[in-house]
């Protein structure tokens, strides 16, 4: 019997997920169909594209993403603060770039005025918009069926194009949303198609060294200055405004950020290249078990030891069930969200929490 998604998702426990999806029969995502020679890497482009159209619209912020040949990755970020911030006319216009909407809702947006029946039931959709704005189930509804229908229509086929519902991992704290976003951008080195990170076509780790030396074309380094571009990032997108919005960028490491005031990803992103280049080097399929000597700074910090983060970079996703994290936390997770349902990954969890 499947876990109801509730059990799974809730936002007031942790806003960081996992998710996966799978395509059914011998569907191809993308890649090349070695039967046919026909090649599927134009789809690639149709994910990342629409979870970045999704990400804009959403209060949903992408921290990591990865597209293979059958399945992709996303970790994704529930923005709590910034679905509150929005108001009614916010809601109203971002949905109806999704759906068709109501037309009580064309009415308001138009300033007419509404009976109070019809202002009982703008109410209600408002809040059940609201919701459903932050809602990683309605991201995963609007990415999965548009991008099915698409495949379909160019395949001439009818049918279920995804692997059911996709999966989900709660991510409760910051070495399990380390491990996971290292294992989502080191999934094609894994794989043995990429050879480097910046091969590693339509991962965020790719995007994120493309916009890092381009920002380094663009900031001259003065004499006397020591700045680096490495820890720049565009700025917030302004989730109240009612005007069309740029596409929303990647979430950024703000590690210099005190906890209390953190938005993104609680490292640099200095400390997170070191330690992917030395994992990815580490794992790739011709050097196996070629580790360097010099540890990156992120596991001297947390202690974990390097042959625990090894396995975890090759296997974080079989780890673990629906929560990742410190094993007391992931309990009480169960206990709050599942009625107490037995939890897997205890000693990998110690490994990555040795404190």
């Amino acid at each position: 019997m499947t876990t109801a998604r509730r059990a799974l998702i809730a936002p007031e426990s942790t806003p960081f997920y996992h998710v996966i999806n799978r395509c059914v029969r011998r569907a191809f995502l993308c890649g090349e169909d070695g039967l046919t020679g026909q090649s599927y890497e134009h789809r690639r482009g149709w994910i990342v594209d629409r979870v970045k159209d999704l990400s804009t619209i959403f209060c949903i912020d992408v921290c990591a993403y990865a597209v293979m040949n059958n399945h992709y990755h996303l970790v994704l970020k529930i923005d709590v603060d910034g679905a509150q911030r929005l108001n009614p006319k916010d809601v109203i216009s971002r949905w109806l770039q999704l759906f068709h909407g109501h037309e009580v809702a064309a009415k308001y947006l138009k300033g007419d005025s509404l009976s109070d029946g019809e202002r009982m039931l703008l109410d209600g959709l408002i809040t059940k918009w609201h919701e459903r704005l932050s809602s990683i189930s309605w991201f995963m509804r609007c990415l999965n069926e548009g991008i099915a229908r698409k495949a379909n229509r160019e395949d001439g086929c009818k049918g279920a194009f995804w692997e059911g519902r996709f999966k989900s991992q709660a991510l409760l704290d910051e070495q399990a949303l380390l491990a996971c976003m290292m294992y989502v951008d080191l999934n094609p080195i894994r794989a043995g198609i990429a050879d480097s990170l910046q091969d590693a076509d339509f991962t965020s780790i790719q995007e994120r060294i493309r916009e890092l030396s381009n920002a380094e074309r663009l900031f001259k380094i003065h004499d006397g200055d020591h700045r680096t571009a490495i820890d720049q990032a565009p700025s917030d997108v302004d989730l109240s405004s009612t005007e069309p919005m740029l596409a929303k960028p990647l979430l950024s490491f703000d590690g210099a950020i005190s906890p209390e005031k953190q938005q993104g990803i609680p490292f640099h992103f200095s400390d997170y290249l070191e330690l992917i280049d030395w994992t990815g080097r580490a794992i790739r399929p011709d050097k196996r078990g070629s580790i360097d000597e010099h540890r990156p700074k992120l596991l001297t910090e947390l202690g974990i030891a390097s042959d625990a983060w090894m396995l975890s970079a090759k296997a974080f996703r079989r780890q673990y069930g629906g929560v990742s994290g410190r094993w007391d936390a992931m309990c009480a997770f169960k206990v709050k969200h599942s009625s107490g349902k037995w939890c897997k990954g205890k000693l990998q969890s110690e490994a990555l929490h040795p404190h």
